[in-house]
């Protein structure tokens, strides 16, 4: 995919003062975020669409899971293509494919008439969704400069949970448009695509890409503009260290100390979803509508998702003071305390609704300051730069292929277990990934990608070399 390149006119804070633009790399990081915005509502907007879909089109309880995680489908075949054309095309160009897949799905959802075709559409949703997550993250971390990297690649959770948020608002407030309400829950996210196609031609390529594919006037002036001449420098002499330690194959994602890295990224990526945080956000309202009714149920989404997006805010503001390790077992901690609450809750005959819900808002609320921002730092940091789009592929692929399974499945362990059951499953879950980071994930605050990189890279050299 050609397009043009943005040149140093095309954005804010074009100058290349000593201290670099933070209004550029805010603007920049803003617009691969936007992805995330869109990443979210294509999410959670099934949440209250289900309720109006289940009851126009009768369907069973599987239908009902085929039609809540066909997204999801589309979302691992969307990551594991998303980093090899990142690598290929460019992160810029690969977001532009994806913003034009999130135009065609939210207008293709809203128009079929049975269920084939509407996962046909969801699915290609799930395409765009699979590519950005991989590369938004993924391009704002190799933008950032190290001091607020962490905050900026945040931002895309920020933006993630604001879709959410923005999802939830829009079914509340066209349920009472009837029955077919749930065609302009979809129909709606075509707008925000539409915006976020126009703004990626108005920023430019990854400093990194570029320098791997020779384009080092064009990289130097890119870093130049975020982090200034003196930094710059610094960080195209660092790149192209670690570019001559890296033969870019294949072979490398299981090379010695790529391999832990690639494993422990993996790991991560799977227990953010098993931890149970999508069984509140995407049936949400199914779990409440069976207390209070469809449409307080939906009410109480809204709720739901202004805890979500109040929560990544106090988490961009933490994950590079506490770092990433503090934030990621406190989440954890929490959310196994709101799974047990939850538990206990499906255990009674008639559970008090505020307790309900509040498990449901810790749950969230936990989720948002740590697990949820936290593992995407932490994939978009720990990989070398020559292999980072196709190993961050490999994590996001395990990261939606687990969202699917847990997706698929919440309904049937619920029946077959019964909703304490359930619960209790993924409060386990949590308090495995509280020691797994604990004991295994390595804290990253404060260190450029290149030194992460010589992390894994440098030991096993020098072992070879003895």
């Amino acid at each position: 995919m050609a397009v043009p390149r943005a040149n140093a006119t095309s954005v804010p804070g074009h100058g290349t003062s000593g201290e670099g633009s933070r209004a550029f790399v805010y603007f920049v990081s803003a617009v691969a975020a936007t992805s995330g915005l869109l990443f979210g509502f294509d999410i959670a907007v099934i949440n209250g669409a289900i309720v109006f879909l289940e009851k126009e089109w009768h369907l069973s309880e599987f239908q009902t899971e085929l039609a809540a995680s066909s997204l999801l489908v589309g979302c691992i075949f969307g990551a594991a293509f998303g980093g090899w054309l990142s690598d290929l095309w460019g992160r810029r160009n690969a977001l532009l494919l994806s913003a034009i897949l999130f135009a065609v799905s939210a207008i293709g959802a809203s128009l079929p008439h049975g269920l084939p075709e509407f996962a046909v559409a969801r699915l290609l949703g799930g395409l765009a969704i699979g590519v950005a997550s991989v590369l938004a993250p993924l391009y704002i971390a190799e933008i950032s400069p190290a001091r607020i990297r962490g905050r900026l690649v945040a931002l895309n959770q920020m933006a993630i949970v604001s879709g959410i948020l923005l999802s939830y608002l829009a079914n509340w407030g066209l349920s009472f448009l009837g029955s077919g309400s749930w065609r302009y829950m979809f129909a709606v996210a075509a707008i925000p695509s539409l915006v976020f196609f126009i703004a990626l031609f108005f920023v430019p390529e990854s400093p990194r890409w570029l320098m791997e594919k020779g384009r080092e006037a064009e990289a130097r002036q890119v870093l130049e503009r975020a982090t200034g001449l003196e930094e710059a420098t610094i960080a195209i002499d660092s790149l192209k260290e670690v570019i001559q330690l890296e033969s870019g194959t294949l072979a490398e994602l299981f090379a010695p100390g790529v391999r832990r890295a690639l494993g422990l990224a993996v790991v991560l990526a799977i227990m953010q979803q098993w931890a149970g945080v999508n069984t509140v956000l995407f049936y949400g309202s199914k779990i409440l509508a069976d207390q209070v009714g469809a449409s307080s149920a939906l009410g109480a989404n809204v709720l739901i998702g202004l805890i979500n997006f109040g929560c990544t805010i106090i988490a961009l503001g933490l994950i590079d003071r506490l770092g990433r390790k503090a934030l990621l077992i406190f989440s954890c901690a929490a959310m196994a305390v709101s799974h047990v609450i939850l538990a206990i809750c499906f255990h009674l005959t008639s559970p008090p609704t505020y307790l309900l819900v509040g498990a449901m808002l810790l749950c969230v609320a936990s989720f948002a300051v740590g697990l949820g921002p936290g593992v995407w730092v932490v994939l978009s940091e720990i990989f070398p730069t020559k292999i980072r789009g196709r190993a961050m592929a490999v994590a996001t692929v395990a990261l939606w292929v687990a969202c699917t399974v847990l997706t698929m499945t919440f309904l049937t362990l619920s029946r077959t277990l019964g909703r304490t059951g359930a619960f209790l499953i993924y409060g386990g879950m949590c308090a495995f990934t509280a020691l797994f980071v604990l004991f295994v994930v390595p804290e990253t605050r404060g260190k450029t990608l290149e030194e992460i990189e010589k992390l894994w890279l440098v030991l096993p050299v020098k072992r070879s070399s003895v």
